[in-house]
């Protein structure tokens, strides 16, 4: 066996970890996912609790720069406290967050667009957001 075979072995498993691990991370910008991951009860689970934590190397920029959706970066982040995990498994809290993020997306463009969209939207439930003091959605 020569050295190259073991390295060539490394680097595939290193690879498949990154995909892995990757696609993960990017799921986090679905709201219905966490709501569905709080349903069953993963989110307060502390193994998983602590893999969040590993994650959170995908907001250095080496890494970042390979998200397609920057809302799984600020879920992520969300996911670290304790109280988000609890009220993400409520539906009213899926909505809203869901709501958040379509805004996000509809006005990110068009600065006119916001105080519409802020204005149409209601407003979150109090426990996380008067908690943590953190928008729910980037930029909105």
């Amino acid at each position: 066996m020569s050295q190259a075979e073991p390295n060539q072995d490394l680097r595939t498993a290193n690879r498949a970890r990154f995909e892995l691990e990757l696609e993960f991370v990017q799921s986090l910008a679905n709201p219905f996912y966490l709501h569905s991951l709080a349903q069953q009860g993963v989110l307060n689970q502390p193994a998983f609790v602590n893999f969040l934590k590993y994650l959170l190397y995908w907001k250095e920029k080496d890494y970042a720069r390979f998200i397609l959706y920057p809302h799984a970066l600020h879920h992520l982040e969300l996911l670290q406290h304790a109280q988000f995990r609890t009220e993400i498994g409520k539906d009213e809290w899926r909505e809203y967050l869901n709501q958040k993020q379509f805004d996000h997306w509809r006005t990110w463009r068009d600065p006119s667009r916001i105080q519409t969209a802020g204005a149409a939207t209601s407003e979150p439930p109090s426990a996380v957001s008067e908690t943590h003091n953190m928008p729910l959605t980037n930029g909105s």
